[in-house]
């Protein structure tokens, strides 16, 4: 006679979020800083990599004596939730010499910021999603659309139509050379 087998309780699956994380650095090696983020994105667990843009030289914002910005778009699909997944941005940009507190606009080494995460919208006193100048950011809404063109789940429009109406006047200069996901 068999003896009964006792299995452990299932565990739910946890759900793979769709996250669209905006890249820039400004200050020493920009493309080593990108690339590294991006690695290290990858490596987080229960977090893949999908897609990363070109990425683009742009003019700074604000205080403009400062070198031009190399910025990108990825796509990730995770299991964090969007206040973990922040916590985990925030301890990339530490570890690769972003400090803790720092003046806005200033030129930093990396900047990692969450645009899109689902069709969600949160708005509290750490996180705003969608990030609350995506709409008015060419240096996002371009190498965003290099991947996709979802919905702002608070507008209503697709990122191709707030491309059409964006104040921004800036011009990007795509670079030939790019980020890759290892």
């Amino acid at each position: 006679m068999l003896k009964p087998i006792t299995l452990p309780p299932v565990t739910e699956i946890m759900r793979a979020h769709k996250v669209f994380i905006g890249i820039g650095s400004n200050i020493g090696d920009r493309l080593c800083h990108l690339q590294e983020a991006v690695s290290r994105l990858a490596l987080l667990d229960e977090t893949s990599v999908c897609a990363v843009s070109s990425i683009y030289m742009t003019e700074p914002i604000g205080d403009t004596e400062q070198n031009r910005f190399y910025n990108g778009v990825l796509l990730l699909e995770t299991s964090f939730s969007p206040e973990e997944l922040r916590l985990q941005c925030k301890t990339i940009e530490q570890e690769l010499g972003r400090p803790d507190t720092y003046s806005r606009w200033s030129p930093r080494v990396i900047d990692l910021d969450i645009l899109l995460y689902d069709n969600t919208g949160i708005h509290s006193e750490t996180l705003s999603i969608p990030h609350t100048e995506l709409h008015r950011r060419k240096f996002v809404l371009v190498p965003l659309l290099d991947i996709a063109n979802p919905v702002h789940p608070v507008m209503q429009q697709t990122i191709q139509q707030l491309l059409k109406c964006c104040p921004d006047r800036s011009v990007l200069v795509r670079i030939k050379k790019s980020v890759e996901i290892k």
